[in-house]
């Protein structure tokens, strides 16, 4: 590798930290300088199929060695918080996980760090870098669709049932991360509701409206028990609406020229609403991989000085609608409880 190349460390390999790893290691720009993790049995699988790195079990060990840069943090939710901040405090750049943190205040300090330390910090919020979204995001910047009224996320399955953390806390990031990248802002309100089916105190389905200032809404229905694996995004506008089914081998966003729009009469000043029904039109897309895109921009940021598109100040825009959706399951949850 080039002496510009970006040494890179990567903890947590089980799960998706191995489509981490694996994504680094292939990140043109990138070299996989150490990986971490406690299971040794894991680590050592990892090791043989990377034998350029520098395998440990301590985290400390990859911080304390001053010839790696940065850290991608692919560890249980729980941790990122804590092993962020030690390795901004270690003056590397950092790469985390959603959510980046569990709790507004510490993504608040996160932020602060890596601008006190100069640092990048960005958030694995992988859909922002999908092009289908990179899509919608040009159609909406464009006026292709016309003002934009509402946007609603559905990201349903039956299982993976979780116990640790409920369904919008599981699910939802992703989806939070789209709206307001589509948008282009924070909600002002959030409204929540959910239900515990399976487990007391553990959302399986959750429905979660969000208002922005400008009026325009959206709307994210996350679940783990439902009869159907959905994961699909709709854009209406004034012009045109778009469907982003991401379960979609090939042709994963339809773009509708459908609208209503009133009709001003002369002698009717209220008017009459007229339905247009127009083409559907299925774009063409380019191939290119949601994880490698992302991985390729960090060492990009990390060599070029760029700041990341999903930044630590977009993580913390996320766990504020995290936060605020678990205020709202909260108050419901006690409100029942009482009611019981």
């Amino acid at each position: 590798m080039s002496q510009a190349s970006v040494r890179l460390g990567v903890v947590g390999l089980g799960g998706w930290g191995q489509n981490v790893l694996r994504s680094f290691s292939r990140t043109p720009g990138c070299e996989l300088a150490m990986i971490c993790d406690a299971d040794a049995n894991r680590l050592a699988q990892h090791g043989k199929q990377h034998p350029g790195a520098v395998a440990t079990s301590s985290y400390q060990q990859l911080l304390q060695d001053e010839s790696v840069q940065a850290v991608a943090i692919a560890t249980p939710a729980p941790m990122h918080y804590a092993m962020a901040r030690d390795a901004l405090l270690a003056g590397k750049h950092v790469y985390v996980e959603k959510p980046m943190t569990l709790r507004v205040d510490h993504a608040e300090e996160l932020v602060r760090l890596a601008a006190t330390y100069d640092r990048k910090l960005m958030v694995g919020h992988l859909l922002m870098y999908h092009p289908a979204v990179q899509y919608l995001r040009q159609q909406i910047t464009a006026g292709s669709l016309g003002d934009i009224y509402y946007i609603y996320c559905q990201r349903l399955n039956l299982g993976v049932v979780r116990s640790d953390e409920n369904a919008f806390w599981s699910l939802a990031p992703h989806d939070i991360s789209i709206i307001q990248y589509l948008f282009g802002a924070e909600p002002e309100q959030i409204v929540a509701s959910g239900q515990s089916y399976l487990q007391p105190g553990v959302e399986d389905v959750v429905f979660a409206n969000m208002r922005f200032n400008d009026g325009r809404i959206a709307n994210i229905h996350v679940s783990w028990l439902d009869p159907l694996k959905t994961r699909q995004i709709v854009v209406v506008g004034s012009k045109k609406m778009v469907v982003f089914d991401d379960m979609q081998v090939a042709e994963k966003i339809r773009v509708y020229d459908k609208g209503a729009a009133r009709e001003m009469a002369v002698a009717d000043a209220m008017g009459a609403v007229k339905v247009r029904h127009g083409d559907i039109v299925i774009p063409h897309l380019p191939s290119r991989e949601p994880l490698l895109e992302e991985t390729s921009h960090f060492i990009d940021c990390v060599q070029n000085n760029k700041q990341p598109l999903s930044d630590g100040r977009n993580g913390l825009q996320v766990v504020r609608v995290l936060e605020t959706v678990e205020q709202n399951l909260k108050a419901q949850r006690h409100r029942l409880q009482r009611a019981a």
